[in-house]
């Protein structure tokens, strides 16, 4: 489930997996991949510059859909009720649990999200001197990217599955403590999401 977050630019704002057997983020009305986010966050604690996010926009809310509609199987609209057509939340609450191989779906979404959105890639940077973060038009300060960062480390809510992160997101984690970049200071990721 997305949940809300504060940016700099645009107040409060949506982040987070939607649906439990994809690997895709929302990011208020841009989409990504959470493979592609984590690249992306590997590289900035690796090189310390500006990197671009490669992902899809969808600037109609009616083509986005309608998430508690599709949650509750009463309306199918736009992407993600299409999402949930093929990946309908599940009947038992203990099975509400974000799955670690969603990027096995990925082929499929991206064909989804492909009838709904367009190709998007925009800035995705970090000035350590002051902490900000840009992802497009997005900007967080260090304390609201370092929950965004620590929503997927978790797998967001409602967790991963067995509270194990994927190796993308494991290897996301390690290239953030390894960094010497003032954007990551103060993240830590417990033992366990």
């Amino acid at each position: 489930m997305p949940l809300a977050f504060e940016s700099l630019s645009h107040g409060t704002i949506s982040f987070g997996f939607f649906n439990i057997e994809s690997d895709m983020l929302l990011l208020d009305s841009h989409f990504f991949f959470s493979t592609e986010f984590c690249a992306r966050v590997v590289e900035m604690a690796e090189s310390r510059s500006g990197v671009e996010i490669a992902g899809y926009t969808i600037d109609d809310a009616d083509a986005i859909g309608n998430l508690m509609g599709a949650i509750h199987g009463v309306a199918f609209t736009g992407f993600i009720g299409a999402l949930y057509r093929l990946y309908p939340f599940p009947d038992k609450p203990e099975e509400f649990r974000q799955n670690p191989r969603g990027t096995e779906t990925e082929g499929e979404v991206r064909l989804l999200i492909e009838r709904f959105g367009r190709p998007l890639a925009v800035e995705f940077s970090a000035e350590g001197a002051t902490g900000e973060v840009v992802i497009g038009d997005y900007r967080f300060d260090r304390d609201s990217f370092h929950e965004l960062i620590r929503y997927v480390w978790r797998g967001g809510y409602p967790r991963w599955k067995n509270d194990s992160p994927p190796p993308y997101v494991r290897t996301m984690a390690a290239a953030i403590v390894a960094s010497g970049h003032r954007v990551f200071d103060g993240v830590s990721f417990p033992s366990r999401p």
